[in-house]
């Protein structure tokens, strides 16, 4: 393993451990695919976004990673976090739009924020604004019609300030995407329409930091072969995590598995 694969391991342990911590105190579950996406964005915040970059959390139901995430870089302290889901709280279930910079949609009735970050790269475009969207959906969006229509007009307007990591974890809420509506191979499927896609392990800092570049003319796709409940072995590949809150006997053995390397 790199030093840079350590430290970021490192780092991803302690979030996770607070992410575990937020969504107990609160009760709340969707842990699972929260953490099959948190490598992702913690490389993003950590080593990816400019100033004049934009993200677009589509897979709302994983704010808690992204609430995480920015309480990691700082942007949100131990105080706001104790506010997740709670009462006329602005760190709502899913993201709550405009109350700060990092949130720019309200997200999470899926298959929306693909098309919401191919209008923000076009309009980036017209307005000869800098800076990349990058978009987080989950693979289970790509069951919606809207994504695929946003992907037509993504390619269409070769749109190569937009870049899309795709969340694949294979679970969805009623079962394996397979199961569901099987896309596979989504790969494949994707790059049918023209566009730069590149497969990786989701959880691998280094792949992603790599791949989560701007295409050549076109946008650019990445798919992360992750593992939903990452980093908590009782959740690992579970679709149940999908749901299921922690119990506190759980909650100490997930933050037990939480130790540094």
């Amino acid at each position: 393993m790199s030093n840079f694969q350590s430290e970021f391991e490192n780092l991803a342990r302690v979030v996770r451990r607070r992410l575990l911590r937020m969504h107990h105190e609160s009760g709340v579950g969707h842990i699972g695919g929260n953490l099959s996406c948190l490598d992702a964005l913690l490389c993003l915040h950590h080593a990816v976004l400019k100033e004049s970059d934009v993200f677009v959390l589509s897979k709302g139901h994983a704010v808690g990673a992204l609430y995480a995430t920015l309480w990691s870089r700082g942007r949100l302290s131990d105080d706001d976090l104790r506010k997740f889901h709670g009462e006329n709280t602005q760190l709502a279930a899913h993201p709550v739009a405009g109350w700060m910079p990092e949130i720019v949609f309200a997200t999470g009735s899926l298959g929306h924020g693909l098309s919401l970050s191919a209008g923000l790269a076009l309009g980036k475009r017209l307005q000869g604004q800098e800076g990349q969207v990058y978009c987080v959906c989950s693979d289970g969006e790509w069951q919606e019609g809207s994504t695929w229509e946003a992907l037509i007009f993504a390619h269409h307007h070769q749109l190569d300030n937009l870049t899309v990591l795709v969340d694949v974890n294979g679970l969805q809420g009623f079962g394996a995407t397979s199961d569901v509506a099987s896309m596979a191979d989504l790969q494949t499927r994707i790059a049918a329409f023209g566009v730069e896609v590149v497969g990786i392990d989701g959880h691998d800092a280094e792949a992603i930091c790599t791949a989560a570049r701007p295409g050549v003319g076109q946008p650019r796709f990445v798919l992360m072969r992750t593992v939903k409940g990452r980093g908590v072995s009782f959740m690992e590949n579970r679709m149940e995590w999908h749901y299921l809150p922690l119990d506190d006997r759980q909650y100490e053995q997930a933050l037990a598995e939480q130790e540094p390397l």
